[in-house]
């Protein structure tokens, strides 16, 4: 069975003349369930103040996208194995770079999670191991081609 998923995208020109290319790229993003994102270019690639900084852009979504991902994984798994987990934080990062055919792209995104347990804590290689089943089991991570590291940071109790 086929799960589909929705997001609406809206941007409006406002007074901008448009043609001569310099409109504000701030839109919005909103969700099934209510949640509206103010969303914009970033400003790394569309220079302010056609960008609003305070947008969330689609190079950090995707990199959001990844992380929220193999977060819920690795709390779904380590529920399953009996690990209790206190907190996760994950400062996640994206490299854009170029591919072989010269196109821009983002090549590749680093997770770093730290994650907390509650009680006895998994030693290193266990922790390794519910971040590798995690990566295996994220439908995001397994729906791009670009390289995703996952580089925990030690566990904490």
């Amino acid at each position: 069975m086929a799960h589909l998923y929705s997001a609406t995208i809206e941007w409006s020109r406002g007074e901008a003349r448009f043609t001569d290319n310099r409109y504000s790229r701030a839109h919005q993003w909103r969700f099934d369930g209510g949640a509206v994102v103010p969303a914009s270019s970033s400003p790394q690639v569309v220079r302010l103040p056609l960008s609003d900084p305070a947008g969330v852009d689609p190079e950090e979504a995707f990199v959001a996208s990844l992380s929220s991902c193999h977060m819920l994984w690795f709390l779904s798994i380590a529920a399953e194995r009996g690990w209790v987990v206190d907190r996760y934080l994950d400062e996640a990062e994206g490299e854009m770079g170029k591919n072989n055919l010269g196109q821009l792209v983002m090549s590749r995104v680093t997770l770093r999670p730290w994650v907390t347990f509650a009680g006895d804590a998994p030693s290193a290689e266990e922790e390794a191991s519910l971040h590798h089943a995690a990566h295996d089991s994220c439908f995001i991570a397994n729906s791009v081609r670009t390289t995703v590291l996952v580089q925990p940071k030690p566990a904490a109790s």
